[in-house]
């Protein structure tokens, strides 16, 4: 059985076993949280959301935090000014492995729901 999930702005085809790199998610490693925002299910049968899959879910266990590989960007200014820049950037990212995919019943596993940094600050805000 195969799930198709959105995270992060980004759609992963996955599979119980696969470990993935997703964007950054408020979790510690070790704990076991769940994407909600499934949008295919595979298997026997093929069930295909509109635009998500209703009670679909896709449960998984945070590996670690780690970061990307720095990229570099060299701006450069244009003549007779002589002036230049050097910008750097590490992408903050969740490694997770995927433990089960759940056509039905997703609703009431009890397991928390994966949510992004940004979204757990709102959360924080607002409470």
């Amino acid at each position: 059985m195969f799930a198709v999930l959105k995270t992060g702005g980004k759609q992963y085809k996955v599979r119980a076993g696969d470990v993935l790199r997703v964007e950054k998610l408020a979790a510690i490693a070790g704990e076991k949280i769940q994407f909600n925002e499934i949008l295919m299910v595979g298997g026997e049968s093929t069930v295909v959301g509109a635009p998500l899959v209703a009670g679909a879910a896709v449960q998984a266990e945070v590996i670690d935090q780690i970061k990307g590989e720095k990229t570099i960007h060299f701006v450069k200014r244009r003549r007779k000014h002589s002036s230049q820049r050097t910008k750097g950037h590490r992408q903050q990212w969740t490694l997770v492995r995927v433990t089960e995919v759940l056509a039905s019943g997703g609703d009431a596993t009890g397991v928390t729901a994966a949510t992004g940094t940004a979204a757990a600050r709102r959360a924080a805000h607002n409470a």
